[in-house]
Order: C-alpha cells, then sequence, then structure tokens
C-alpha cells in the first residue's frame, strides 16, 4: 500500500471563518476515485481532526463527508471570538496548513 499527502490528493484544502465563533474547513477532490479512496482509508475523521489540531471532540460543530460535492468538511469553535485581543489569524485562513501533510494509505 502507497502512504501519500493529502495535498497531493486534494484539489483544495482551505479554512476560513464561520462567523465569528467558529472555522470551517474544506478539503476538495477532483475525482469521485480518489474521494471515495480518502474516506475508505480513514485518515480524515471527527476523530483524526481532534488529534491533529489538538482538540476534544466536543470542540468540532459538524463533519460531513459531502458526496455531491467530493468534499470533506467540517468546523470547529474557537476558542476566543475572532479578532478579539490574542487572535492571531482574524480570518481563520491560516488553519487549515496541518493538513496538508496529512498521510493516506491508499
Amino acid at each position: 500500500m502507497a502512504t501519500t499527502k493529502l495535498s497531493e490528493l486534494a484539489k483544495t484544502i482551505r479554512s476560513k471563518n464561520a462567523g465569528v465563533n467558529k472555522i470551517t474547513f474544506d478539503i476538495i477532490f477532483r475525482d469521485r476515485d480518489t474521494y471515495e479512496a480518502v474516506k475508505r482509508s480513514g485518515a480524515v475523521t471527527r476523530e483524526s481532526v481532534a488529534a491533529l489540531y489538538g482538540i476534544g471532540q466536543e470542540r468540532i460543530s459538524d463533519f460531513v463527508e459531502y458526496d455531491p460535492g467530493l468534499a470533506i468538511k467540517f468546523t470547529f469553535y474557537r476558542l476566543a471570538p475572532s479578532g478579539s485581543a490574542g487572535d492571531g489569524d482574524i480570518f481563520g485562513a491560516q488553519q487549515y496548513a496541518p493538513l496538508l501533510d496529512v498521510p493516506v494509505t491508499l
């Protein structure tokens, strides 16, 4: 079995604000075969996302495998509102980086 980085399999990996208290993530694939293979691999699950980001699963408000869009989408609660004192990423646009190197065994 080959192991490939998620960033080599996905067309788009991004994060952005979902209101002031949440950040949402999208992992979008070019084709159904790759999307299905990543789903089967178990590399991106509610549990693996929580571990990757070092958060409790209760902070993940949504986790969806969206078959019509060939996408895996999840959202988690911020520790502090966007733009509040100490917020290092007001738009939530830099939070996707840990996903890039997620190993996927196909």
